[in-house]
């Protein structure tokens, strides 16, 4: 384990903790994945928030952990060969805290691609459709007198709503009996979508019971509780 004062973040973010991974971010959807699966690994970390308000992502301190000023980031001061590992982009995050942890991600080679390729779905799909759909349903997007743009990702997010409920369909989690990272990576999506983004009615939450059931059960996790709100205001 080294010394984390070399990397130009801490100076912004002080470590407090400095043998424990730094964590950098806010309680957006990609920022909850990795707050909740810290929690759900209980592997020890410290947060920080990234004040979007102050525009601290922009921050040199922030772009020299991340150049594409994007949360959320860690740092982990017990890496690969136990040096330090800067490492953003919440899918290889989680990833990397599966395999450092030894959890949520399956060890038999099929079942780990296949849950993969769910992270990715999430990642190609669910995220950018859901986040457009928020921005023009929610936000700036709604006074363009075109709906068509709103139109179109409120019928992409129907078709990926519905994949979901589809491969839930008989199964507790998207691999099955298995909570895994790919749980983690899709349902802070769902969870944003129907409520921050107020866009259940939009896309008809109730015609996929599955997902919703599933949602249930996502946010009943103790860790999740934890997790959502990580960083805490202030």
């Amino acid at each position: 384990m080294s010394d984390l004062a070399s990397f130009p973040v801490t100076s912004k973010w002080p470590a407090q903790h400095p043998e424990r991974i730094q964590l950098y971010s806010l309680p957006t959807p990609n920022g909850v994945k990795v707050s909740v699966m810290l929690e759900e690994t209980g592997l020890p970390y410290e947060p920080h928030r990234v004040s979007f308000d102050t525009h601290d992502q922009l921050s040199p301190e922030f772009r020299s952990l991340n150049p594409y000023g994007k949360i959320p980031a860690i740092l982990d001061p017990d890496g690969p060969g136990g040096k330090p590992l800067p490492l953003f982009e919440s899918g290889a995050i989680l990833i990397y805290l599966a395999e450092k942890s030894g959890q949520f991600l399956p060890r038999d080679p099929a079942a780990r691609y296949q849950t993969l390729q769910w992270l990715m779905f999430q990642m190609a799909g669910v995220g950018p459709m859901f986040g457009q759909l928020g921005f023009f349903h929610k936000f700036a997007g709604r006074d363009y007198e075109d709906k068509r743009p709103r139109e179109r990702y409120a019928a992409e997010s129907k078709r990926l709503l519905g994949v979901l409920d589809s491969r839930l369909a008989g199964r507790t989690w998207i691999m099955g009996d298995a909570y895994t990272i790919a749980d983690m990576a899709i349902f802070p999506w769902v969870r944003n979508l129907i409520g921050f983004y107020e866009a259940g009615d939009l896309v008809g939450i109730t015609n996929f019971p599955q997902v919703t059931r599933a949602l249930d059960g996502f946010l009943a996790r103790p860790a999740v509780v934890r997790g959502v709100a990580i960083p805490t205001a202030g």
